[in-house]
């Protein structure tokens, strides 16, 4: 069904297609029994995988990358596909219409998206309301970020912002600071800037664990364009501040695979496949510094069990999926969970039997 669906969708303006497709899934998220059907035609036939990590129980460890449901308002569809937890946002505190369109281009040959949405979002207030509304017995993490107009000196006002709006709705929270679609916000990997950001959001989240009895985790979202001294920085750092989680990766301002291609000048982030091989190359630099100390959640160029597995055998304990799910749709989901539930074998958990993979 979805690649006759596809078909059409692709012959519409890229982000025409995905406001139609998210318009679609909010209508039904808000249908309990909309949600209910996908729910017995999907997630129903999905053998559970269940897996731990940062203390929460994912029925399985594949989950939606941030950047799809941006306003939190598909929350309950896009579960009922099958996802072990959907990443909702990025958020901002306050409402902005992102950077001018068309902002989204296809690279179909190379299985591919570049974009540069600029962190479109209807603000913090909004956001609240749909991800309130949404089933609370959904795992949600939710990927914050700053306003464009924010000055970089302020930066740290709008993460403490949306931690403080948003920590007792979500079961983790994604600190995005690698998207390169907003002027500057990739400076605040430097370390000089990073620690005194963790550190912040570090002695806030305990504060609120304090008030409400609840600490949430961590996440901190990177770059896949850092060097391996960055890496080992940025390791460190969230060692330092306790964070709980390092996403890796992003998008990629690299257009490495794509040269030659017709948007291969487009500025934006590029996803897909051709950032599979920096994404894997990021996890395994995190995770040889970290040795399981913090889990990693790979993200980057998965769409297939192969690619999932290439992650996990990395170092990741968790993967995401965005430009794969627009090209393959729901059905991706299930073969994923399948294959890395075949690749690991005899029922020994995740990470052993991923570590035994690597040897």
């Amino acid at each position: 069904m979805y690649s006759t669906l596809s078909r059409i969708l692709f012959k519409l303006e890229a982000e025409t297609a995905h406001d139609l497709i998210l318009g679609g899934l909010a209508k039904i998220s808000r249908s309990g029994f909309l949600t209910g059907l996908l729910d017995k035609t999907h997630r129903a036939r999905l053998a559970p995988l269940p897996h731990e990590v940062m203390g929460i129980s994912f029925p399985n460890p594949l989950g939606l990358a941030a950047g799809l449901d941006k306003q939190g308002n598909a929350c309950n569809a896009l579960h009922a596909l099958g996802f072990g937890w959907v990443e909702l946002g990025t958020v901002t505190p306050l409402p902005q219409p992102g950077n001018p369109k068309p902002r989204v281009f296809r690279l179909r040959e190379h299985n591919a998206l570049i974009n540069r949405m600029g962190f479109n979002s209807d603000g913090l207030a909004r956001f609240r309301e749909n991800v309130a509304r949404a089933d609370e017995r959904i795992i949600k993490g939710i990927n914050i970020g700053k306003n464009a107009a924010t000055p970089m000196a302020r930066s740290v006002c709008d993460y403490l912002a949306c931690l403080e709006a948003l920590h007792t709705e979500a079961d983790y929270i994604a600190i995005n600071i690698s998207s390169p679609n907003t002027p500057d916000l990739r400076k605040l990997q430097r370390d000089d800037v990073l620690d005194p950001l963790l550190g912040a959001l570090n002695r806030r989240r305990t504060e609120l664990a304090d008030e409400c009895g609840r600490r949430v985790p961590l996440v901190l979202k990177i770059a896949p364009d850092l060097d391996g001294a960055a890496l080992d920085a940025i390791a460190n750092l969230s060692r330092k501040h306790h964070i709980d989680g390092l996403a890796a990766t992003n998008t990629t301002s690299s257009r490495t695979g794509v040269k030659g291609h017709a948007h291969a000048t487009e500025t934006g982030g590029l996803s897909g496949s051709p950032l599979a091989a920096p994404s894997t190359a990021a996890v395994d630099r995190l995770f040889r510094n970290l040795q399981g100390e913090i889990p990693i959640i790979g993200i980057g160029g998965i769409d297939s069990p192969e690619s999932a597995l290439e992650k996990f055998q990395a170092g990741a304990e968790l993967v995401q999926l965005y430009t794969g799910f627009i090209y393959r749709g729901p059905k991706l989901i299930r073969e994923i969970v399948d294959g890395v539930r075949g690749g690991i074998g005899d029922g020994r958990s995740l990470r052993r039997g991923l570590d035994g993979v690597r040897g």
